[in-house]
């Protein structure tokens, strides 16, 4: 397999032209990359009535799985008319997510793109059990596409956090940062950087919930503290003060907010699991992600976006 850098955009299994499709492009072009495109098929029903009759069971997959190639092989024409190179495959698996892991294994993977469903009725996005599979464990940045506006994203919001106290975790906000700059440059996109104090919170992890009536005098020390360490990281990585925003308040509904009212097209964030859990994730994170009103790029310590 070529040592070459590309992107894989992993297909819904449904033959059906998703909102994906053009972000993948979008950013095969931009970053000048080849894409590859792959889809997942199984069906547990299918399979099952093929321990019955195995030959009509094979019949049956071969056809559609050739009715399949040949229309992401039509999606991967369209594209390559545009001047993406690109590749594209069908593969009958049931467990997808060991599938994914053989693609990195076998190819350099800058980015694994893929569809996330957008519920506008219930005003959040529904990841599958692979999405999160790939959250959690990918060791390739995820980015879950949600709508079709605008392929080419105008702006980016990079989401950091000035409470992390080690060291790693401090290269990680680097890292975030890097990979939205990445993300905007690439596009000639606005970038935007984002930290919210939740003075609640940092008071609790500072003092616990002891001698609470110093709360206002503990809440503006802290503020002033975080503000300046936000401050500092932006001057280190050079984002102008006019695109670098401090708010109060609850995080989740601070950034859905802010997004909403910027036009943000991307929000780029740190991805973690608590530590000895299965449990995917941080309590913001998870909940930052069934609510932003926007595609996501999710970045894991030392697996920053590379350009």
């Amino acid at each position: 397999m070529s040592q070459t850098q590309r992107l894989l955009l992993i297909a819904p299994s449904a033959m059906t032209r998703t909102p994906a499709f053009d972000r993948a492009a979008a950013l095969a072009l931009a970053m000048h990359l080849p894409l590859h495109i792959v889809a997942f098929d199984y069906s547990q029903a299918l399979a099952v009535a093929g321990m019955f009759a195995p030959e009509q069971f094979s019949l049956a997959r071969d056809g559609y799985l050739q009715t399949h190639r040949q229309w992401l092989a039509d999606q991967a024409g369209l594209m390559s008319k545009h001047g993406v190179e690109v590749t594209s495959e069908v593969v009958w698996v049931q467990q997808a997510y060991e599938e994914i892991l053989a693609f990195i294994n076998e190819m350099p993977l800058t980015l694994i793109i893929k569809d996330a469903q957008e519920e506008l009725a219930l005003k959040r996005v529904f990841f599958t059990p692979l999405d999160w599979q790939l959250l959690r464990d990918c060791p390739v940045p995820v980015h879950l596409v949600t709508n079709s506006l605008n392929p080419r994203p105008r702006n980016v919001l990079a989401i950091i956090d000035v409470l992390r106290d080690e060291e790693q975790d401090r290269v990680f906000n680097d890292q975030i940062i890097d990979s939205g700059a990445k993300l905007a440059a690439v596009f000639d996109a606005n970038l935007e950087l984002l930290h919210v104090y939740d003075w609640t919170a940092a008071y609790v992890q500072e003092m616990g919930f002891a001698s609470f009536a110093l709360a206002s005098e503990i809440n503006e020390v802290l503020g002033t503290a975080q503000h300046e360490a936000f401050a500092a990281i932006a001057a280190r990585h050079g984002v102008p003060v006019e695109h670098c925003h401090f708010k109060e308040g609850a995080p989740v509904a601070s950034i859905c907010e802010f997004a909403a009212e910027h036009g943000t097209d991307v929000i780029v964030m740190g991805t973690v699991q608590h530590k000895g859990l299965s449990k995917l994730l941080g309590t913001t994170a998870e909940q930052l992600l069934h609510r932003a009103p926007c595609s996501v790029l999710a970045i894991k310590p030392g697996r920053m976006l590379q350009s």
